[in-house]
């Protein structure tokens, strides 16, 4: 009698489970099924038999709506049905299209355009000037740009979805113009923009690609965040606004962040020692995994592409895979690019606030179209209630 395989590759994983590829993700990502790469393939992962059985045999059952609906807010399966972009086999697709391969040649506004589903839009400088000089930051500007916008645009419910997509192109050129600062240039794309303003005409095309690989990413917190508010009809400047102040936390745009200060450490203690120190005081290395992609992230490996990497992210890199046994991420491509074309230690984060406007505008305009307003029940754990 032939024994079963130990490790089993995804398609027997998903059949077992009778589940999404995103849930089988999920339990990897949550620690509940051990994966490693294929031998074979390294590109894709085989899963323990004995891990995916339990959880197979555990969900078979059925379960309440409201154990569905609270595992479904923690990496579980997607909460909104969306048709903007998703990831599936590794690759992440907007509507329909690798995004790799459209980083190879599209422009954002391209993506805008296929995301929207318009002509592609001009993000041009609005010329209006700094709306808050005393901002201390680009960063600090581009929320008060928003929300000085948020306090006065009208809402976005009950309006046509041609004017709305005008209205969002005009909303991220007040953005591009508080980060940046206020531009005479007639730059017909926003990567060239960039590339102007930080004084690095050489490093417009990795931009571009940078661009185009951070538009969206299915229901991220940022993009959930953004639908939540547009749920309510709020203005675009609102549902903008929501979302960029959801990218800034630690664990979502400001991963790179986290990168470049590991980097730091990396410079002075070699790479080695900087990933053991991080590990024993317990840090996260937000330079590699990724739930959705337990055999690499695919825009790290398509950014990577076009970047030659300094000695010290190459062995950080190694290190890091080693100690960790998990690929490179997206956050570590942008703390690269930035070293590389030296751009100013803010830009991974910018550069990531002003792509991902184009992913949340999408998300909006799908959620306007659906005229629901998104209302999650709480599970009440307080106190018991007197009656």
């Amino acid at each position: 009698m032939t024994k079963a395989p130990l490790w089993l590759p995804a398609a027997e994983a998903l059949e077992l489970m009778q589940v999404r590829p995103q849930t089988l993700y999920a339990s990897v990502s949550r620690g509940r099924i051990r994966a490693k790469p294929d031998a074979t393939d390294p590109r894709r992962s085989l899963y323990h038999r004995d891990d995916v059985q339990r959880v197979a045999a555990r969900t078979r059952g059925r379960r309440s709506s409201e154990t569905v609906a609270s595992e479904a807010i923690q990496w579980g399966e997607p909460v909104l049905p969306s048709a903007v972009s998703t990831v599936a086999e590794g690759r992440l697709w907007y509507r329909g299209q690798d995004a790799c391969e459209l980083a190879g040649h599209a422009t954002l506004e391209d993506v805008a355009g296929l995301l929207w589903e318009s002509a592609p839009p001009r993000f041009v400088a609005t010329g209006s000037g700094p709306v808050h000089a005393k901002a201390a930051t680009p960063l600090q500007a581009g929320l008060l740009a928003l929300a000085a916008r948020a306090a006065t645009d009208p809402p976005s419910r009950g309006r046509s979805r041609s004017v709305l997509q005008a209205e969002a192109a005009d909303v991220i050129g007040t953005l591009a113009d508080a980060l940046l600062g206020p531009s005479t240039s007639r730059a017909a794309h926003l990567h060239t923009r960039l590339a102007a303003a930080w004084r690095r005409p050489r490093a417009a095309d990795v931009l571009r690609r940078a661009l185009v690989l951070m538009a969206d990413h299915e229901l991220n917190a940022s993009t959930f965040a953004a639908r939540v508010t547009a749920s309510t009809g709020a203005s675009l400047a609102a549902c903008l606004l929501t979302g960029l102040s959801t990218l800034t936390g630690p664990l979502h745009g400001g991963a790179a962040a986290a990168v470049q200060a590991l980097m730091r450490s990396v410079s002075t203690l070699g790479s080695e020692a900087a990933v053991r120190e991080w590990l024993a005081h317990d840090r996260p290395l937000a330079a590699f995994g990724h739930p959705l992609y337990p055999a690499g992230d695919a825009r790290c490996t398509a950014l990577l592409e076009v970047i030659e990497l300094p000695p010290a992210f190459t062995s950080l890199r190694a290190t890091g895979e080693k100690l960790l046994g998990e690929a490179a991420n997206i956050d570590f491509a942008l703390a690269a690019m930035a070293t590389v074309h030296k751009l100013p230690a803010d830009a991974p984060l910018m550069l990531f606030a002003l792509a991902r406007t184009v992913g949340w505008t999408a998300h909006v305009l799908e959620q306007q179209a659906t005229g629901q307003l998104i209302r999650p029940r709480a599970r009440y754990t307080g106190p018991d209630i007197a009656r």
